[in-house]
């Protein structure tokens, strides 16, 4: 009986392992096709010529910017299973590709062609001069544009005329305006107290640079 029993009690064992090898395949199965996310690979070429585009920014439209493909077109993204993947580059025309739903594998490889863009310019009419002899006297007195040094010259004098401004005294017109502002703020607040600064933080700073700067201290008499 207790022979009996042991046998039992083994193939109840072994029955029972083999459902559990069965089970934890399927259930790797099960999570694998369950994983929305997949490897998204590929390549990015010219349509004309075939040549690899560098730097196409791959924007996902529900997560926006995906990634940019390197020197040889190639890239690799994380996205999911239905998304809708757009190529912008700068010279080209934009264009989209969106993931299949039905993938079973992890990974998903393309190779996405790209149309040169075209770009429309301003009309520029070119006209030749009446004689030749004009074109020493356009030549000297036509003034060049301005280059980037010449801008920033013209900057700097407005910054200066700024500071030469705020170190005037004060006008008649400038004086009037003052006392028209503050006849202004008085009616303002009239029959009501004004705002009070001890819990302003531009007022605590103006004090502490004051403070720093010694106008507190008594002066000595001459």
């Amino acid at each position: 009986m207790r022979i009996l029993r042991y046998k039992n009690m083994f193939r109840n064992a072994i029955i029972g392992c083999s459902c559990l090898l069965g089970v934890v395949p399927n259930n790797i199965k099960a999570q694998k096709s369950l994983n929305p996310y997949i490897l998204f690979t590929g390549l990015v070429l010219t349509s004309d010529s075939l040549k690899p585009i560098p730097y196409v920014a791959i924007k996902n439209s529900r997560r926006g910017l995906a990634g940019y493909t390197d020197l040889l077109g190639h890239f690799d993204i994380v996205a999911q299973k239905g998304d809708t993947l757009w190529f912008t580059q700068a010279e080209r025309t934009a264009s989209w590709h969106v993931i299949p739903d039905t993938l079973t594998s992890n990974r998903y490889n393309i190779i996405k062609t790209m149309v040169q863009d075209t770009i429309n310019l301003p009309v520029i009419f070119i006209r030749a001069l009446p004689s030749k002899s004009f074109f020493d006297h356009e030549f000297v007195n036509t003034s060049p544009p301005d280059d980037a040094y010449e801008i920033a010259r013209k900057n700097l004098e407005l910054e200066a005329a700024k500071e030469e401004t705020q170190l005037r005294p004060a006008d008649a017109k400038a004086s009037q305006q003052m006392i028209a502002q503050s006849r202004v703020q008085q009616l303002y607040y009239y029959k009501q107290a004004p705002p009070q600064n001890y819990l302003s933080p531009m007022a605590w700073m103006q004090f502490l640079d004051a403070w720093k700067r010694g106008d507190f201290k008594k002066k000595k008499k001459k």
